[in-house]
């Protein structure tokens, strides 16, 4: 199921998407997928008659996970770590489809970090691996924007966790088996990242188990899974698209204020 979050002038509301392209309409639902059952209300909307949004704000935190693929470990000439390398963002540095990723004024180095992203459904902490799917409300694609000329020595704050640095969409997939699926991210066009989650130093339930081990995740949270190879700068005026197999297109434009 693929469940969008929008506005048509009003208040957010959700609804299930039904159809695909240009045909796409979105069958109206009442509650939060977080919160409650989802009941159609009878409305449908055309898609480009609507505002997608961010399909989660996280209630908590965004938990990104860094070197999780090895050759983008390799292209920024760093080892895979022994643990896996975890960091925060806060819900501020979430925005939508099509929202600007505004570029900080401190950094003249900020770069696309097309991923896979995880939605928690409920409280959970110390959660086995196997028993990961139970916490695991869906996913949805990210862009892990990173000022990569800042944080090499110390807290990476200033380097990841901006605003706008964590855009998330178009929808929150639910089902999907993300055990092999293609993540590219694309640059005015142009293909500049292409890798599978199979080739995850770390799978997702792997992750969200350690993450969980560390934080008690609550409902809404989103865990960041790590960016392929192929890692570059963004510059203003330009658009960034990432698209994960199963999920569909988040695009960005790019500005500096």
């Amino acid at each position: 199921m693929r469940i969008a979050r929008f506005t048509s002038g009003s208040d957010p509301r959700y609804a299930i998407v039904d159809g695909e392209g240009d045909d796409a309409e979105l069958v109206v639902v009442t509650g939060d997928p977080l919160f409650a059952e989802l009941q159609p209300t009878g409305q449908r909307l055309p898609l480009d008659a609507v505002r997608l949004l961010a399909p989660v704000i996280p209630r908590s935190k965004v938990v990104g996970i860094g070197r999780n693929y090895a050759e983008h470990a390799a292209e920024l000439g760093n080892e895979v770590p022994t643990d896996p390398l975890v960091f925060l963002k806060p819900n501020t540095a979430v925005v939508g489809p099509d929202d600007p990723i505004v570029l900080p004024p401190y950094s003249a180095d900020v770069h696309y970090e097309g991923e896979l992203a995880v939605v928690i459904s409920r409280l959970c902490k110390d959660v086995p691996v196997e028993r990961v799917p139970e916490v695991v409300l869906g996913y949805t694609c990210a862009n892990d924007v990173t000022a990569r000329d800042q944080g090499a020595t110390g807290p990476w704050t200033l380097k990841k966790a901006f605003d706008t640095s964590c855009p998330l969409g178009p929808y929150l997939v639910t089902g999907l088996d993300v055990s092999d699926v293609r993540v590219t991210t694309a640059l005015d066009g142009e293909v500049v990242q292409d890798g599978r989650t199979s080739q995850m130093v770390r799978t997702v339930p792997e992750l969200v188990a350690y993450v969980s081990s560390i934080f008690t995740l609550l409902p809404g949270d989103v865990i960041l899974t790590g960016t392929p190879a192929g890692v570059g700068p963004m510059q203003p005026g330009q658009r960034v698209e990432v698209t994960v197999e199963g999920i569909g297109t988040l695009g960005n434009p790019v500005v500096r204020r």
